[in-house]
């Protein structure tokens, strides 16, 4: 998997932050995301799909491993 997010979409809800603060963040001044982890691990895969689901500014994309 590999995330993806666009930073001109973010409103800073944060809430890819609370569901995955191992692969988000937020900045300090604006709070837009911030990507820690752009290929996840195997166990933080199911909280980016669920962070880039409740995304309400649709900020968050994915593309999965073909597998």
């Amino acid at each position: 998997m590999k995330v993806h997010v666009d930073e001109t979409k973010c409103c800073g809800a944060g809430q890819c932050v609370l569901i995955a603060p191992e692969v988000f963040d937020q900045r300090d001044e604006d709070g837009i995301v911030v990507l820690l982890a752009p290929e996840p691990a195997e166990d933080q895969r199911s909280g980016v799909r669920e962070a880039a689901a409740v995304c309400p500014a649709a900020a968050i994309t994915l593309d999965e491993d073909p597998s």
